[in-house]
């Protein structure tokens, strides 16, 4: 393996492999398949605007079924060519190493910025592979089923410097700060292995004004992911994981474009994505998680929810019961005078051939939205299972 050494080589690489075993003193509110937080820290927004640690351990990574975070960075990386099995189990010990310290509000070993390690904010962090590390001798045969690189569609716009990856890192916290300081550090013992390919920086309001829970909107001003199979259900769990513990992510970069939309009525708005703009409920309904009534008719006798609205073509009952898990960001990317809105969108399925990719391009073909969206980017990882107390991310592949 080449590269240049890191700052834990000061210490030792043999301390560094051990680290499954060593890190686990002093971890705070041991996660489990639910995210269970600390509540030492407060529960609530009011409290501060903290939500308790989230615990890193689990069967599954636990950012996936925990609430949105309120700032996050998402981090693509390469491969080095010296990188190898091997060396990328080193590198999953070391990164193991980091989360259990940092989810803990505790600094990683040789933090250079301990400081900013802090308590309370519900920092958490997935971490995925992307299709080149099954090319890998070794790993040939170690691919989630279904995973593999998202074909472009028909609208896309795929730009280089948001798509593809071999690994990935997203971070996730209620304090920006925070997130800067892990993604920091993990780039930091990434080094010696890869380099980061692209970076994402994205925001989100899953709280309402009571500090209890809410969907939350994206820039459209769209309730956004009410139609979502709820953590913890078996709808969830057959949606989301595979039997290992596994899951897949589907990253794609949509870019909004709010003059033309908001150009729209309210109502031609709600027409195209066929939900009401006020609450999210079905324009055949009066609540948000109401049911959609697909045949409904208006005076005029046209269908209440178009044939071509997001609401309908996204619906699992018109996907032959394909559903996915998603979550979403919002980002602004400022350059100059000149500013880009759009959707950090995120996906999660248990087979990305069968479920994501029958719905991506069902919406390709017809979605009212295709006019307003633009996807610039697009990456696909295989999420492995969560770790134990004692065990280290990617154990059961990478061994």
């Amino acid at each position: 393996m080449t590269g240049r050494p890191s700052r834990r080589q000061l210490f030792g690489y043999a301390g560094a492999a051990a680290a499954g075993a060593a890190v686990t003193g002093g971890a705070i509110a041991l996660g489990n398949d639910s995210a269970t937080r600390s509540s030492t820290a407060g529960d609530s927004a009011a409290d501060g605007g903290t939500r308790g640690n989230v615990g890193p351990y689990g069967d599954h990574q636990p950012a996936i079924a925990a609430t949105s975070p309120r700032h996050a960075e998402l981090v693509a990386f390469k491969l080095l060519g010296g990188t190898d099995k091997a060396a990328l189990g080193r590198l999953m010990r070391l990164w193991t190493s980091d989360i259990v310290a940092l989810t803990a509000g505790r600094p990683a070993p040789g933090d250079t910025a301990p400081e900013l390690a802090i308590p309370g904010v519900a920092l958490t962090a997935t971490v995925g592979f992307g299709p080149r590390v099954f090319t890998l001798t070794g790993l040939t045969d170690r691919a989630p089923r279904g995973f593999i690189d998202v074909p472009p569609m028909s609208h896309d716009r795929l730009q280089p410097t948001w798509t593809g990856g071999d690994l990935l890192v997203l971070v996730g916290a209620d304090d920006a700060v925070s997130v800067v300081h892990a993604i920091g550090r993990l780039v930091a013992d990434a080094a010696p292995f890869a380099k980061p390919l692209w970076r994402q920086t994205g925001f989100w309001n899953s709280t309402g004004p009571d500090g209890k829970p809410i969907t939350g909107r994206n820039l459209f001003n769209q309730v956004d992911g009410t139609g979502n199979p709820a953590p913890g259900t078996p709808d969830f769990n057959s949606t989301v994981w595979n039997d290992d513990g596994s899951t897949t992510l589907v990253v794609r970069r949509i870019k909004l474009n709010l003059e033309t939309w908001d150009e729209l009525t309210r109502s031609e708005q709600e027409r195209a994505v066929g939900r009401k703009l006020s609450n999210g409920a079905p324009l055949t309904g009066t609540a948000e998680h109401d049911e959609l009534d697909l045949e409904a008719r208006d005076g005029d006798n046209r269908l209440v929810i178009a044939k071509n609205a997001h609401a309908r073509l996204s619906h699992h009952s018109e996907n032959d019961g394909r559903r996915i898990f998603r979550k979403g960001l919002n980002y602004v990317q400022d350059t100059g005078a000149t500013r880009e809105t759009g959707l950090i969108f995120l996906s999660y399925q248990a087979n990305l051939v069968s479920q994501f990719i029958p719905l991506l391009t069902r919406l390709d073909a017809a979605d009212a939205l295709n006019e307003w969206t633009t996807t610039i980017g697009s990456a696909a990882f295989a999420i492995p299972p969560g770790f134990h107390e004692g065990g280290w991310l990617g154990q059961d592949i990478l061994n």
